[in-house]
């Protein structure tokens, strides 16, 4: 018989739970928690735009973000970036995809000339970090983007759709979603796919570990991954319900 490490069905999601405004300073945040995964996402807004836009005179407003993994998220410390001196390249690499999963949902145009920065920080990592961060992002988001429209400053809500985000892979020969360390490290595919409400794709991110895929490999942790999306969305209305405005 097949047991995953936290016994869970092939196509079961970690148990999720969230805390909303868990940083009382940005405009919109939440403690997102996936499993023993956790991450702080908040969402800032700033009443400018980058040099780059006023320079080539593009209109509209930008969104970025920022992703990084604290100290004691580990079992074993993980230094910070600044004592480096440099930004790894997996946070970069993560933080450009939070940044583009967010940007492919939101109307610039109508966010007007601001910036709306994002920061993920994970306070416990066991796999899945980068899609909970992308999950939790766009709550965040929800949120401030919401409360700059009671306020006046925003006529038109920018977000066009929802987006989130889940890892499927192919670990002992089963394709399994939402993949936990444990899985994570000894999978031979690993695939991130980010989506929106719409059922279309933002991202596709997949490989091979020592082992190569078909074609046919693709397509069913494509579909499983779509499906364990559409749970998230759920969860997503589901959070969004319990808010008092």
């Amino acid at each position: 018989m097949f047991i995953r490490p936290d016994q869970r069905a092939l196509d079961q999601l970690r148990p999720l739970s969230y805390i909303w405004d868990i940083a009382p300073n940005a405009t919109g945040s939440i403690l997102l928690r996936c499993g023993a995964t956790q991450v702080i996402c908040a969402a800032c807004i700033e009443e400018n735009v980058p040099n780059w836009m006023k320079a080539q005179k593009v209109s509209g407003g930008w969104l970025t973000a920022e992703y990084s993994m604290l100290p004691y998220s580990t079992l074993d410390r993980k230094p910070r970036d600044i004592s480096k001196g440099r930004l790894d390249g997996r946070s970069s690499e993560i933080q450009r995809l939070i940044g583009r999963s967010l940007r492919a949902v939101t109307d610039l145009e109508a966010l007007g000339p601001r910036t709306l920065a994002i920061d993920c920080d994970v306070l416990a990592a066991d796999g899945g970090t980068r899609t909970t961060a992308i999950t939790g992002a766009y709550l965040a988001v929800k949120l401030a983007v919401q409360r700059l429209i009671q306020s006046g400053k925003l006529q038109l809500n920018p977000l066009k759709h929802a987006v989130a985000a889940t890892s499927v892979g192919v670990w002992q020969n089963e394709i399994v979603t939402d993949l936990c360390y444990l899985e994570d490290k000894d999978a031979a595919v690993d695939m991130n796919v980010v989506m929106t409400d719409q059922g279309e794709f933002v991202e596709l991110q997949a490989s091979g570990e020592e082992a190569t895929f078909t074609l046919d490999q693709q397509q069913a942790l494509v579909r499983a991954a779509s499906s364990g999306i559409e749970k998230l969305f759920q969860f997503q209305n589901e959070a969004w319900s319990q808010l008092k405005f």
